[in-house]
This record gives C-alpha cells, structure tokens and sequence, in this order.
C-alpha cells in the first residue's frame, strides 16, 4: 500500500529488539520539542504534537522525557535551536527517497546524509525532483485480531479508510490529510483500538528494485540520529 509499510516494520521490529533505546527517544523528543515550539504544549489544541505524544508513549517513552521535551519547545526550558528538513534523493536502481528530520546544524545533517547516500548506491537531489512523486496523507495503525481482517476491512472502508495493508499485528489505514481525525474518531467509534498516528508520504507510483541494497541504505539513514522518518517508492 504506502510503499514504506514494509520499512516500517523491519524498522519497528529493529527497534523492538534493541536493548538501548536512547536513540529512538531522542529523536522523540527533538520532534516534540519542534511540534510543541510550533503549535503550543496542549495536546488538545497541537493536533500534531498529540499525534507524536502517543506514538512514543506507544514506544515507552518515559512521562517525564516527554513533559521535558514539551517544555523545552514552549520555552518553559532551556533548549538548542532546532529545524525541521525533508531532503529528497535517488536510491540504489532509481528508487525516489524522502528524508524526513530534525537537526541543529543543518549543513553538518546535509553533509552526512550526502555521505551515507554516496557510500549506499544513493545521492542527494535537489528540492523538488523526487517530491512531486508523493502526497503527503494520513496513517492510523488499527490492532488486528478484534474480529475477521474481512470484516476489519469492510467496517474500516466505512469509516473513510482511502486504502488498507495488513501488516503482521496491525492493519495500516491510510486516509486523506485533511480527513485523518474524522477517520480515526470514526475508527474509534466502531471499537476499534488504534495503535498510532502519523503523517506520511506516499508514493503516487512504486517500482522495482533491489530490495537488500535499498533497505542497507534506508537502515545507514536511519541510524542517523537527525533523521526521523524515510519514505520510498520501492515495491513492497
């Protein structure tokens, strides 16, 4: 479906195995601070900063990691200077790449990122040439197992559902972006427990290519501590 689902869960199951998680909380709370800096440190009134909240808390961020990083984006605390960047690249056999982070140096993330494409049979390209390739929609993330994937499917189509992919334990719904939180309120309303939310870009088309030389690259990306999310069109 969303062309990184299958990332997704390599990524997530990555995670779920690795004892240290320093790593995966800090980018949380770069990403908090930024969402909070910019929408305000209510969960009721940042949408976003809900969103993120929930998928840390989902990721057993600690409560109090969290409240910091919330006020270090109000100014409630002393923080750096953060930005948010979306590179876009060429990987290994063409694959149109969409790098999603937050630095505090952004010509120290550029170069390394530039770097680790170079070293992965990939490279930068400059805005707008990969882009235009992808919307940018809504993810919610529904626990399997309430009843038949069937009927998971018919009830969740119903509830403004864009498109499904069943994925090991969930089922991943993509929606508009301006319908995420209608669709979800649905979702919820029907019983359904939701395991997150998320913004993503999607690929408008996806292609074939080599699956192991992407995946090393998207895995040097990821390692990163600047970047956040990656997005392809590499056929799942």
């Amino acid at each position: 479906m969303s062309g990184h689902s299958h990332w997704s869960t390599i990524k997530h199951k990555k995670g779920a195995a690795d004892a240290k998680r320093s790593k995966v909380f800090s980018k949380f709370a770069k990403e908090i601070t930024v969402v909070a800096r910019d929408g305000g440190g209510d969960l009721d009134f940042n949408p976003r900063l809900r969103m993120v909240v929930e998928k840390a808390r989902s990721e057993n961020m600690p409560s109090d990691s969290i409240d910091k990083a919330i006020k270090k984006g109000t100014g409630e605390l002393k923080g750096e200077i953060l930005e948010e960047f979306l590179f876009e690249a060429y990987g290994p056999e063409g694959t149109a790449i969409l790098i999603e982070g937050i630095t505090d140096n952004m010509n120290r993330s550029l170069n390394e990122l530039k770097q680790l494409l170079s070293k992965n049979g990939g490279k930068m390209v400059e805005a707008g040439a990969v882009r235009w390739m992808f919307e940018k929609k809504g993810i919610i993330l529904v626990k399997r197992g309430e009843k038949s994937d069937e009927d998971m499917e018919l009830d969740l189509i119903s509830a403004g559902a864009q498109d499904i992919s069943i994925l090991d334990d969930v089922i991943e719904v993509e929606t508009k972006l301006e319908e995420l939180d209608s669709v979800k309120k649905n979702i919820e309303e029907l019983g359904y427990k939701i395991e997150s939310t998320s913004l993503a870009w999607i690929p408008n088309e996806k292609i074939e290519a080599d699956k192991e030389k992407n995946y090393k690259l998207f895995e040097a990306l990821d390692d990163s501590e600047d970047v956040k999310e990656i997005y392809s069109n590499l056929k799942d």
